[in-house]
């Protein structure tokens, strides 16, 4: 089925949300391996203090998709060049974590055990609640004693490889290139809002919405943002070039690849996917999915956190409901 009319099937259940209230806005892209494309959008970029129409031009708060836009290829990059060991521990890059006690399990905490979150870190911690100096909040990540619980996602994971980024780059993320349309702010009059945040006492516009990496002023967690296209034009590369890209594709878990999700039970791209496919979702209420087998990407980009995150959105089963639309056969 051409990128056009998977998009006008999978379009229904993300204008049912708009229309009951649950998002202010969205946009769904499609494209193919042969690069059809197609984007569509609905709703308000903003509500408050005034309102904004959605266009498919609106640049969004990518959230976590930071982690598999940016940081993944940069990481999985260093490691193809033969500037890092995936198997070695993150000490070859940052050897002064927890280095007042060289038996601390932190010491050895592989790269490639952060792109599965396969450690042991805590799945929240709120960092920003600890000062606004970044510099400080770095140090403190590095001597800040863990404590050990089970394997879960956790932002710490992909903090930390941020930290081995600029590390090996001598500069701050922020200072480095986001990728092709992509940027670490945005334009507030081009870009979705998030929250009515309580300790910035304002709305977010075109700055991330993401605590900790607003207090660090940059991470390799989230921070990035960019437009339905650009999200598009990410897949599309990844679509038609599998060789590269292998180890985004090789499991290191049941629900995990390097850095991606894969299918699961439940998980974010629905019940039809392919075994081949991967996925990301973000906080602020977006999403990528790969399904190489069928050559086929879609992105789910929305606001749901616009004015608040204390609400219902629904943005799990939305997810779930386009990933069953595109995929239907």
């Amino acid at each position: 089925m051409k990128a056009a009319a998977l998009l006008e099937r999978a379009f229904a259940p993300l204008a049912a949300a708009i229309q009951a209230g649950r998002i202010p806005g969205g946009v769904l892209g499609v494209v193919d391996a042969e690069g059809n494309r197609a984007v569509r959008s609905m709703g308000q970029a903003q509500l408050v203090p005034e309102r904004r129409p959605m266009t498919e031009d609106t640049w969004f708060d990518l959230a976590s998709l930071s982690k598999v836009l940016f940081t993944t290829p940069r990481i999985l990059a260093l490691a193809a060049a033969g500037t890092i060991d995936l198997d070695a521990p993150l000490t070859s890059v940052l050897p002064d974590f927890r280095h007042y006690n060289l038996d601390n399990w932190e010491r050895r905490v592989t790269f490639r055990q952060c792109l599965g979150h396969q450690t042991p870190f805590p799945a929240v911690f709120p960092l920003y609640t600890y000062g606004r100096d970044p510099d400080l909040l770095r140090t403190f990540l590095l001597q800040h004693a863990w404590e050990a619980g089970p394997s879960v996602y956790s932002d710490i994971n992909f903090i930390l490889l941020g930290l081995a980024l600029e590390r090996i780059e001598g500069r701050t993320i922020r200072d480095m290139d986001p990728g092709p349309g992509l940027a670490w702010s945005a334009d507030p009059a081009q870009a979705a809002a998030t929250e009515d945040c309580y300790w910035r006492h304002r709305v977010l516009v075109g700055e991330v919405h993401d605590d900790n990496c607003s207090a660090l002023q940059g991470a390799g967690h989230a921070g990035l943002f960019g437009t339905a296209a650009s999200v598009l034009d990410f897949a599309a590369a990844r679509l038609n070039d599998s060789g590269s890209d292998a180890l985004i594709r090789t499991p290191l878990s049941a629900r995990r690849t390097h850095g991606w999700e894969r299918p699961y039970e439940g998980w974010s791209g629905g019940e039809h996917c392919s075994p081949s496919t991967i996925g990301h979702t973000g906080f602020t209420g977006t999403g990528l999915w790969i399904d190489f087998e069928r050559g086929l990407a879609w992105t789910l980009l929305t606001n749901r956190v616009h004015p608040t995150r204390h609400f219902d959105s629904g943005i799990v089963a939305l997810r779930r409901a386009v990933g069953d639309l595109i995929n239907t056969q």
